[in-house]
């Protein structure tokens, strides 16, 4: 059992995750259970946040009652499909701060190369929630942490929809400080750094690109 890996095995999130491995769902279905699956990961990668007590006025009476304290969070979204996690993380934390970075990966190395990077000026001061919605080699990954980390972050958390052995074990070893949460380990890399048995590739079918 890895320690630093989360895997959501909520019959919801299973269900919703098979309808999005069949190559027969079309691309507005894909995108919905997409968004829908990242709400309840938002859910589970928050359960830890700290709160404090705000006293309050109900109808009935005056209360001290729980909310989050600190600063907000900070999601960041590794292009392009970690934008269809980010849609669904904002509709649960819509006061959650924005980063992007861009990131693709060379077809002859399968290593990253970042053409875009923008994030919030005080991300060492918040909670950073990386989304993505693969974890295949971990390059990427890994990459983008690692940027984040240069910029002052220093509480991160990764969120993908799929992981894959070797990809979780390249982040544990870049970084075993990070902790995944992911709706599903599945059974490991094809020869072309696809998941298996996966879903293809999220972005083509998340914007209908393929």
């Amino acid at each position: 059992m890895n320690e630093l890996v989360t895997e959501i095995r909520h019959p919801l999130v299973q269900h919703k995750l098979t309808l999005m491995r069949s190559k027969d769902t079309p691309t507005d279905n894909f995108r919905r259970l997409l968004r829908e699956i990242s709400q309840m990961l938002a859910y589970e990668v928050t359960r830890d946040l700290p709160i404090e007590l705000v006293k309050i006025e109900t109808p009935i009476t005056t209360i001290d009652a729980p909310t989050i304290s600190g600063k907000k969070l900070c999601v960041i979204s590794v292009l392009r499909a970690g934008n269809g996690i980010l849609d669904g993380m904002l509709d649960l934390l819509p006061n959650a701060r924005v980063g992007h970075i861009g990131l693709y990966r060379d077809p002859e190395t399968l290593e990253p190369v970042e053409y875009y990077f923008k994030v919030p000026e005080d991300i060492a001061e918040r909670l950073v929630i990386v989304v993505d919605p693969m974890l295949a080699t971990g390059n990427s990954a890994a990459a983008a942490i690692t940027r984040l980390k240069l910029r002052g972050a220093t509480t991160i958390k990764f969120v993908c929809l799929l992981a894959a052995p070797e990809g979780i074990k390249v982040m544990n070893a870049a970084h075993p400080d990070v902790p995944v949460i992911t709706a599903s380990i599945d059974d490991h890399l094809n020869e072309h750094g696809y998941i298996v048995p996966g879903l293809g590739d999220a972005g083509d079918r998340l914007f209908g690109t393929k």
